[in-house]
């Protein structure tokens, strides 16, 4: 094949969805790629200990949708096929914010809805389809090989005892928990900065199979309940960020998560807090459903940065994609469309390099920090304002203050004027998705012009759409599309 230019074999350590993708993408360029995974990589859609995140709901972000599309064709077709459901949020989703529901309408957005096991199963049967990549299962990796500067092959374990295999590129794709910067500087090379801010977020999810026969108020298929802006007394629970997430299989992932708080580890203490939210219809959901798991809690979600693209000599031959480089607060929903869209930028790097060397390695880490600043700015855009934040990129307390007393609001703005104006639901679409930096958006003439009108009528109580309904009624079923058209 034309495209097998670069060398031998290509190595990626990790088949969860980052290792995946990346196969994809070191394919066409190698005569072998080799995917070392240590768990046994299940025929279906199947919980394993690698991904314990996959017990919680994953959106999958049309940036993510679109970079997995380019590197494995067919792929969304056959995610909707294998039960993924092809959702429009703003008319499919009941979401409560500021002091009530929001009105139902026609957006610019949609989005494929599933589980996390699927999403990786629908990845792992196009990986199999590919004639030169091979998949090492239930293998630890113990190290690297370094020479003059670069990498140049991979120590593992397996069943049968010890192993290497020289390799012409190596991915990490081994997640947070990545060792190959300990294994760096055993090498020789200096401690890489690494940027943190861990906003204590907990998220805590059971799942439950959803009933034959709906009610009939259930025109919602995805609940959202975000957390209150209220300062005044209320119970914990009006802090959390809740989803009632609907996934294949007729099944729900409910799910709680705080920035700060305790959250509930037993299915009595889950039922317990899913009484005290913001509304009654969290729990009522729940109640017409059958329990199907256990309740499953995740602590680690602090926002990191390891920043391999700030050495003056980065290991030629190595490469990183996923959480082993850049992992974010999962609450965010950035970490698979991340990784692919890492993925796919490496595909776009190999396509035109003539060797992978020290001058490949610089020019993909400098253009992969460009990629990664977008959702990492998005990030601590929120984070930074939680008084239990800590890490490197902790600001001061007056700025976290700010930040604490601007940033709910203007989210609700923000959304108050997508609803209003097409060319703020536009691009702030573009911006959930990564698609478009919010300094990009804030910053775009006809946006600011749309939340200025925006301002101007709501000062004078003249807005198309209503919002803000009782949030202890069920969410009003209406559809307000011809009122937001009507706003262009």
């Amino acid at each position: 094949m034309a495209g097998m230019r670069l060398g031998t074999t290509a190595v990626v350590l990790g088949g969860s969805a980052a290792g995946l993708c990346a196969a994809g993408a070191l394919s066409p360029h190698f005569d072998q790629v080799v995917v070392l995974e240590r768990d046994e990589l299940p025929a279906n859609a199947e919980h394993r200990r690698g991904v314990p995140q996959s017990k919680h709901p994953h959106f999958l972000l049309n940036s993510g949708r679109r970079a997995i599309g380019e590197l494995f064709p067919g792929f969304e077709d056959e995610l909707i096929a294998a039960g993924g459901l092809h959702l429009m949020p703003s008319m499919d989703a009941a979401y409560l914010d500021g002091e009530g529901w929001s009105a139902r309408k026609r957006g610019s957005m949609t989005m494929i809805y599933g589980s996390r096991l699927l999403i990786e199963r629908v990845l792992r049967d196009h990986v199999r389809k590919l004639a030169n990549v091979v998949v090492r299962e239930g293998v630890s990796v113990n190290g690297l090989c370094a020479r003059d500067g670069e990498i140049n092959g991979v120590n593992f374990t397996s069943a049968t005892g010890d192993e290497h295999v020289e390799a012409d590129l190596v991915v990490d794709a081994m997640g947070r928990g990545s060792p190959v910067a300990s294994w760096l500087v055993a090498a020789g090379w200096p401690e890489p900065q690494v940027q943190t801010l861990d906003a204590k977020v907990t998220y805590t999810s059971r799942w439950y199979e959803l009933p034959e026969k709906p009610p009939a108020s259930w025109w919602w298929r995805h609940l959202v309940i975000m957390p209150t802006q209220h300062k005044g007394e209320h119970p914990a629970e009006h802090e959390f960020l809740v989803n009632f997430f609907p996934i294949e299989g007729n099944r729900a992932i409910a799910c709680m998560g705080s920035w700060g708080h305790e959250m509930p580890r037993t299915a009595e203490t889950f039922a317990r807090s899913a009484r005290r939210v913001r509304t009654p219809l969290f729990a009522a959901a729940m109640d017409r459903c059958t329990p199907v798991s256990e309740v499953h809690l995740t602590r680690s979600t602090g926002n990191k940065w390891r920043r391999y693209d700030r050495w003056a000599t980065p290991p030629r031959r190595l490469v990183f994609v996923g959480d082993s480089i850049c992992a974010f607060n999962p609450f965010y929903a950035q970490g698979i469309s991340s990784a692919a869209s890492s993925a796919l930028l490496l595909r776009e790097h190999l396509s035109r390099a003539e060797r992978v060397d020290a001058a490949f390695s610089a020019q993909f880490l400098a253009a992969q920090r460009k990629l990664l600043t977008v959702p990492w700015r998005l990030a601590l855009a929120r984070d930074r304002g939680y008084a239990c934040a800590g890490g490197t990129e902790k600001v001061s307390e007056w700025k976290r203050r700010l930040v604490a007393a601007v940033s709910g609001p203007a989210f609700s703005f923000i959304v108050g004027a997508a609803r209003e104006y097409p060319v703020v639901d536009e691009h702030f679409a573009k911006v959930f998705n990564l698609d478009e930096s919010l300094g990009d958006m804030m910053t775009n003439p006809r946006v600011l012009a749309g939340l200025l009108r925006y301002r101007i009528r709501t000062a004078l109580g003249r807005h198309r759409i209503p919002f803000g309904f009782d949030p202890l009624a069920e969410p009003p079923a209406t559809d307000y599309s011809t009122a937001s058209a009507a706003s262009r």
